[in-house]
Formats: structure tokens, C-alpha cells, sequence
């Protein structure tokens, strides 16, 4: 029996039959995101072989020093969209405001945020990093897009996914129909269905949180992860930690093997780290769709309305069961 090869193309085509109304630009919008991860795979294959490696002297919008592929993966993503006449504005983690389309190119009615490289400080170490992104639906009135386009609150999303850029580049997203993973093939140049229909385990056997951070973490905090390295057969425990520091990596492990990820509101960080608008929304729903859930310890995080678009929030995401436990004890409930 022949291995049935199905490319993202293909996959996305097939999709759009099921839609008679659709007129094709969603699915035209998925294919200029995939061309971009080819070439930013293509250079992060290459890295230690050219100048891309090391700090480009600067400083992002969040006070971090900006890798060189850093600003090059912005530069692609940006350039891959701009004149197709399909966006009307985007927003990127690099850049401190919207990012209109410009003058000269029609505007669309869809809205992309992104991360054009999450855990770039890990670019050095060849340690796993990532793209991610989410698609809205444009809001505003007029022609060109609006900040309020971009602040939009999750459950706006009509589709979200990441790039895994490791030992082999994957892109998996979700249009609301499921979670599916395609591995890039370099010998054929296209993205292959390699994961359909991700579902993530109820509960899981692996934490990922930064424990350097222990001190400043509130009681409830302190009180799950030590509950978590306790023995008890029935629930599965001790967890084993995991913890890659690349948001991109631990969140795709825990994916396909159950597990929960951490990074909670502390003394020094009270609304976390991760950025709500081009980090937390876009795995939060990809992890809804495969049966997992998240908050922010108090809340659904898809369920805030931001308020500005480098706006932080705690992260808890993973296995259903899981983050319940975790957002108990946070509330002093268990």
C-alpha cells in the first residue's frame, strides 16, 4: 500500500470544500504563512554557517536585546504578507506599534498578529524555537486596519498555529476544525500532513515551569508544583519536569504527551511575562481545540479583552485535568 501524501495545500483545499461560501483568501493567507516558515526554516537550518547568529545591537519594544534572526524572521513575515491584498493590518512582537499594510497595496479583511521568533535567546544554544501566530477577522470600520483590529480578544480567533523550527520544522495550526500538524519535507519542498486530528491527553506526567523563580511565586503556586512532586499512584505522581526555556518546544511536547506548562504572575512579574496577544491566545486556542484549556490562574485567558497589543498575562496551559488542579490550588481551593 502506497503512504498517502497529503500536503498542507491539499489538506487546507479539501477543508475549504466543506465552506461553499468561502472564497478562497483564508486559505491563500495559510499558504503565504507556510512560504514564510520555509524560508526562516532555511536560514535557522543554517545558522552556525552564516552571519545570523548573535545580538543585532539593539534593543525590541520590551526591553530585550534583538537577535539577527530575529529581525530577519520579522522582516520575512512581513514582506510574505503585506501585498497580497488580503490583510488589512498586522502586528508583530518585535514591533512597538500595528504594522499598516502599505499604501500602495490593497487591504484585505483579515488581521495577523505574530511572534515571528519565539525563544530567540536560545538561537546560540541550537535549542528548538518557534513562530506563532493568529488570524482575525477585520473590525474596524474603513478601509485600512485599526489598532482595534489587533485587540481583539481570543475567541475572535479563526485560526492560530506555530512553527517548531528543530530537528525537522513543523507547523501546526487550527481553523477551529480540529488541530492538525504538517513536518516539512526539504527534499520536495512542501509541508506533509504528519499529525491529523491532534487530541491531547485529559492528564499528563510532565511540568514545565521555571523553578529559578520559585521565591517570588505566590503560596497557591508553590503549593501545585510541590503537590505535583509528591508520590501517588492513583494520580500518576511524581511529574517529571521538563522545562526547555523555548515556549514553542515545551508547549508542542506537552501537546503530544499530556503535561501542563507555568509561567505564573510572581512578586516581580504580578501580570506575567508571555504576551497575551501573540503568545498566549494563539496556543490557547490551538489547545482548546485538542481537549486541553488554560487560564491565567483566575480566568480563561481567551476571554480577556486587551487593552494594548504587548499587553502580559500569566500562563497556565496544557491537559485538561491538569490546569483545573492548577488553577484550584492558585485560588486557594484545594
Amino acid at each position: 500500500m502506497g503512504l498517502k501524501l497529503v500536503t498542507i495545500e491539499r489538506h487546507i483545499t479539501d477543508t475549504q470544500k466543506k465552506f461553499p461560501r468561502a472564497t478562497g483568501e483564508f486559505s491563500a493567507i495559510m499558504y503565504d504563512i507556510a512560504f514564510a516558515a520555509k524560508v526562516i526554516a532555511r536560514e535557522v537550518n543554517k545558522a552556525g554557517l552564516v552571519d545570523v547568529l548573535g545580538y543585532t545591537g539593539s534593543t525590541n519594544v520590551h526591553g530585550e536585546k534583538v537577535q539577527k534572526l530575529d529581525e530577519f524572521a520579522d522582516s520575512i513575515i512581513f514582506r510574505a504578507m503585506d501585498h497580497t491584498g488580503r490583510l488589512c493590518v498586522m502586528a508583530s512582537e518585535e514591533r512597538e506599534d500595528i504594522i499598516p499594510i502599505p499604501d500602495k497595496f490593497k487591504c484585505g479583511k483579515y488581521v495577523l498578529t505574530y511572534d515571528p521568533l519565539d525563544g530567540s535567546s536560545n538561537i546560540d544554544a541550537n535549542v528548538s524555537i518557534g513562530t506563532i501566530f493568529s488570524i482575525y477577522r477585520k473590525v474596524s470600520k474603513g478601509e485600512r486596519g485599526t489598532r482595534e483590529d489587533c485587540l481583539q480578544p481570543g475567541t475572535s480567533q479563526v485560526a492560530a498555529g506555530y512553527i517548531a523550527y528543530g530537528a525537522s520544522t513543523m507547523m501546526v495550526f487550527t481553523t477551529g476544525n480540529g488541530v492538525h500538524g504538517f513536518t516539512y519535507d526539504p527534499s520536495v519542498g512542501e509541508f506533509l500532513l504528519s499529525h491529523d486530528n491532534i487530541m491531547t491527553p485529559p492528564r499528563g506526567r510532565i511540568y514545565s515551569t521555571n523553578e529559578g523563580n520559585y521565591q517570588r511565586w505566590h503560596d497557591g503556586t508553590k503549593k501545585y508544583i510541590d503537590y505535583l512532586k509528591q508520590t501517588d499512584k492513583e494520580t500518576n505522581r511524581p511529574y517529571s519536569a521538563r522545562y526547555i526555556g523555548s515556549l514553542v518546544a515545551d508547549f508542542h511536547r506537552n501537546l503530544l504527551y499530556g503535561g501542563i506548562f507555568l509561567y505564573p504572575g510572581d512578586s516581580k512579574n504580578p501580570h506575567g511575562k508571555l504576551r497575551l496577544v501573540y503568545e498566549a491566545n494563539p496556543l490557547v486556542f490551538i489547545v482548546q481545540q485538542a481537549g486541553g484549556e488554560a487560564s491565567d490562574g483566575r480566568r480563561r485567558i481567551v476571554d480577556i479583552k486587551p487593552e494594548d497589543i504587548h499587553q502580559r498575562t500569566p500562563l497556565i496551559i496544557g491537559s485538561l485535568e491538569d490546569v483545573k488542579e492548577a488553577e484550584a490550588s492558585i485560588q486557594g481551593k484545594r
